[in-house]
């Protein structure tokens, strides 16, 4: 952390990033000792199997004790977590990934280009909010994939209850360009003088709003370009001023590190860690990945999402899950990744707290639906009468 004489600096500036300093951190080692859970660390990044980690997540003392390792790993340690066998189901891999190319077919048809942060819009196949269009094109492949326990385990540690997903499909094909290192969302897409504006405290806190994510629906050996990324660069306090420099960027150009997925793996990271897309020399992978950004309850997701269209689409596929036998955890898993999980912004004349100090969210609402079988008909009314209550 940057201090002053008195205390913890107020304001940042980019004429204080130190190379010197930065390389402090990001040469550090990470020690294996401090992720007993891992099941090795590569290249300073704990990879865990993932159902080793679903078996010491099986008690709620376990999973706190799980949550509490990624959160360190993720905070203070290297920045970044790999989960081996993520989707232990390739089916549920591959019929995400047929909805996936069904839009991505749809896209080009339509003449549509999608652009891209940190690299040449058109060069590669990109989806932004796939997350609402799979779930209204295949609802039942949508609920088994995000039905997924590690995406709901690590979100959980990092952003706590009421988080809320987000989902772009990005395809690189064979000779696709590599992105330029970046941080991500929210401060990482604020020119250096406007970031400059906020005060320290918000650079500590804008890492904490959000968490990023990549579940590899390919294999990716390194030849194909799996993400580059600098562990420990997260803890860097200027790094949001200083990723745009230059001997930032070569140093990340010499010194980041990749490591192979294969179909079914998730790496999380600190949306923080300098990262970037890396350049696919492969001759015929044509590399997918679901990036998923997470957000915390209390900060504002990037895409707008009309999450009333995706659980009224989701609700029948619950509800047949349920009859079938699925776990309670099974259903609010996907709740949490459909449904808006947080009461606020509201309208507190229409929608005022009864129980308690807020109203129901509309996660809360697709709950109470399933518990007591409602029919999709009148879960879409409720629903609908619940977004008119929010409105100004």
């Amino acid at each position: 952390m940057s201090r002053t004489l008195s205390g913890p600096r107020t304001w940042l500036s980019v004429d204080d990033c130190d190379l010197g300093r930065f390389r402090e951190l990001v040469e550090q080692v990470t020690d294996p000792a401090d992720y007993p859970y891992a099941a090795a660390v590569e290249r300073n990044v704990p990879l865990y199997d993932s159902d080793r980690l679903r078996a010491a997540a099986g008690t709620p003392e376990g999973r706190r004790d799980v949550q509490s390792e990624l959160v360190r790993a993720l905070a203070d340690g290297p920045g970044i977590v790999v989960f081996q066998g993520a989707f232990p189901d390739r089916g549920v891999i591959d019929r995400t990934t047929e909805a996936f190319d069904a839009l991505i077919a749809e896209q080009r048809a339509s003449g549509a280009t999608a652009g891209d942060h940190f690299a040449k819009p058109g060069a590669n196949d990109r989806v932004w909010n796939a997350l609402e269009k799979a779930a209204l094109l295949d609802p039942e492949a949508f609920a088994d994939y995000y039905a997924n326990d590690m995406i709901a385990l690590v979100s959980d540690a990092w952003l706590g209850p009421g988080y809320q997903v987000t989902s772009q499909v990005n395809v690189v094909n064979p000779g696709g360009a590599a992105q330029t290192v970046h941080r991500d969302y929210h401060l990482g897409f604020l020119s250096n003088d406007v970031a400059a504006a906020y005060p320290a405290h918000v650079h500590r806190l804008s890492p904490v709003l959000t968490l990023q994510g990549a579940v590899a629906h390919c294999d990716m050996p390194v030849e194909s370009g799996p993400t580059m990324y600098l562990p420990h660069s997260q803890k860097y306090e200027l790094g949001y001023l200083a990723w745009r420099l230059p001997e930032f960027h070569d140093y990340f150009e010499t010194h980041h590190v990749q490591l192979p997925l294969a179909e079914g793996d998730a790496v999380f990271f600190n949306p923080a860690l300098f990262h970037a897309a890396g350049h696919n020399r492969s001759a015929d992978i044509r590399r997918m990945a679901n990036l998923l950004q997470v957000s915390s309850a209390f900060g504002r997701a990037m895409e707008t999402v009309d999450r009333e269209a995706m659980a009224n689409a989701v609700y029948p596929v619950l509800l047949k899950r349920k009859a079938e036998g699925v776990s309670q955890e099974w259903l609010d898993t996907v709740v949490a990744a459909s449904a808006e999980g947080y009461s606020f912004p509201t309208n507190l004349d229409s929608d005022p707290p009864v129980d308690g100090l807020a109203p129901p969210s509309q996660a809360d609402l697709v709950r109470r639906a399933l518990g007591e079988e409602w029919t999709p008909e009148r879960l879409r009314e409720a629903l609908r009468a619940g977004a008119e209550r929010r409105e100004s």
